[in-house]
């Protein structure tokens, strides 16, 4: 396995409120907060740290859909409660796009718009859903994915972690090869740089793991670097 991970405050933002756990070989999370002042910094931070120190409990496991599971549904609890606490963390959340890798399995949990994406043969897919109000409207075919990049409402969340009691955590499981990788990343990497993009990026370079993440961050940077990016990028060695 060849991975890396990076963050960049972007062009327009004054502070990163992206958080990632960069756990190799098994555990890899990436967080994008929001929320007033400094609270979205801090709900993101919370939430990845919650489910790793979640998980490092955790070993002789089979389950690690379920286990991922139960770290976010935590992670939550512990970012709503703390917001309850503290009146400058009021309505704070964070997205969660969270990997576990245990051996070809591939176990992952999501809340929220940043992605987890599956690459094999050169063509890269999707594996979570947005959620949000422009995925909403695609999905629909209300709109378009062109127009979903630009549309003034897309950092609208319709789920997030913290920012309720209760949550819905989609899950699932997926198997790779030698060959594969996979590709995590807040939307300030997709709302900035095209799939096609993305795709084009990865193939030029895909055993090199520092290359890719760097040129992708690069490339939303020189689109405007309109808000924070974070990716991790993790390749099956051959």
């Amino acid at each position: 396995m060849l991975a890396y991970a990076g963050t960049d405050i972007g062009l327009l933002r004054k502070t990163n409120e992206d958080s990632y756990i960069y756990s190799p070989p098994h555990l890899f999370v990436v967080a994008d907060g929001m929320g007033g002042h400094v609270a979205g910094e801090i709900a993101s931070n919370l939430g990845a740290n919650t489910i790793n120190e979640y998980i490092k409990k955790c070993s002789n496991i089979s389950e690690w859909e379920q286990v991922l599971l139960s770290a976010i549904a935590h992670a939550n609890m512990m970012i709503y409660q703390m917001a309850q606490c503290k009146i400058e963390c009021s309505g704070m959340g964070t997205t969660i796009t969270s990997i576990y890798i245990d051996n070809k399995d591939v176990y992952w949990g999501h809340v929220g718009d940043s992605r987890l994406y599956f690459i094999r043969n050169n063509r890269l897919q999707q594996i979570t859903t947005d959620h949000s109000l422009v995925w909403e409207l695609v999905q629909s075919g209300s709109i378009t994915n062109e127009e979903a990049q630009v549309h003034p409402h897309r950092n609208i969340l319709t789920r997030a972690v913290g920012t309720s009691e209760e949550i819905r955590i989609d899950t699932g499981k997926l198997e790779w090869r030698q060959g594969d990788s996979l590709l995590l990343c807040t939307d300030g990497l997709t709302n900035m740089v095209s799939e096609n993009t993305i795709q084009e990026t990865i193939n030029m370079h895909p055993a090199d793991a520092e290359a890719v993440v760097n040129a992708l961050i690069q490339r939303a940077n020189l689109s405007g670097g309109h808000d924070n990016i974070t990716v991790i990028y993790i390749y099956y060695e051959k």
